[in-house]
Order: C-alpha cells, then sequence, then structure tokens
C-alpha cells in the first residue's frame, strides 16, 4: 500500500471514529447544554460522513483500498458534556494534523484536485478546533 493510501485511510478512520463518537454524544448530552450541543454534535456526525466520503473516493481514485475500521482510539461515554466537548477536541486536534500531513503528501504528487478538497477538509477541522476551544473556555 502506497503511503499516501495509507495516510488517506488514517484520516477515513478517524472520520468512521468521529461519526459514531459525535452521534453518541448527541443521544446522551442532558442538561441545559442538551439545546445547543445536541444539534452540534448531529452536524459534527454529518460532516465527518461527508469527509469520509470524499476520502473514499480518493483512496479509490489512487488505486487503494478502503478501511473500513474506525480509529482505535476508544470513544469514552459520558454524560458530562465537558467531558464530551474534550473529546470532541482532542479528536478534532488529531484530525486537524493528519489533512494537515495529508496535504503535504498531495502536494508533491500534484494532485491538485485532491490537495484542493481535503484542503477544504482541513480548514473545517481547524474551525471546528477553535468551536471546540471557545465551547470549552
Amino acid at each position: 500500500m502506497s503511503a499516501l493510501v495509507e495516510k488517506m485511510n488514517q484520516a477515513l478512520g478517524l472520520e468512521l471514529r468521529a461519526i459514531n463518537m459525535y452521534a453518541h454524544y448527541a443521544a446522551y448530552v442532558k442538561g441545559m447544554y442538551r439545546l445547543q450541543l445536541e444539534p452540534l454534535f448531529q452536524s459534527e456526525a454529518t460532516e465527518s460522513m461527508v469527509h469520509a466520503a470524499t476520502i473514499r473516493n480518493a483512496i479509490v481514485k489512487h488505486g487503494g483500498i478502503c478501511g473500513t475500521e474506525r480509529d482505535s482510539n476508544p470513544i469514552t461515554h459520558t454524560e458530562d458534556y465537558r467531558v464530551m466537548l474534550q473529546s470532541a477536541l482532542d479528536t478534532e486536534i488529531k484530525a486537524a494534523e493528519a489533512y494537515g500531513e495529508l496535504m503535504e503528501m498531495l502536494d508533491e504528487i500534484e494532485d491538485r484536485e485532491l490537495y484542493d478538497s481535503v484542503e477544504q477538509i482541513y480548514l473545517t477541522e481547524l474551525r471546528s478546533v477553535e468551536e471546540m476551544r471557545m465551547l470549552l473556555n
């Protein structure tokens, strides 16, 4: 497997994990924060599904085989919204790092179309990092 496909599968695994984590947290968030956080978590889960589809298509385009396993980092079960937000922040930071590394690899092989798509995902991840950080403060 090429290093590029391996990195894309890492990103895909992170997205598959994020889908599960955000859907889980949307179901379990309680109290007065539910009104704001449940839609946020649902939106993040949907966003991760779109990102996963983009990366799957890129893996196929580059002749790879798409992974089906989510990132192995455990998802913390909790009803504490601060723990949820911290887990979300940690997840978004890890995803942003992976997409930043992927952009460097794509720049070297000059796949401009895929680079642009990954750059959009990367910027979305950075926005999510800042949003989670602001919600925690």
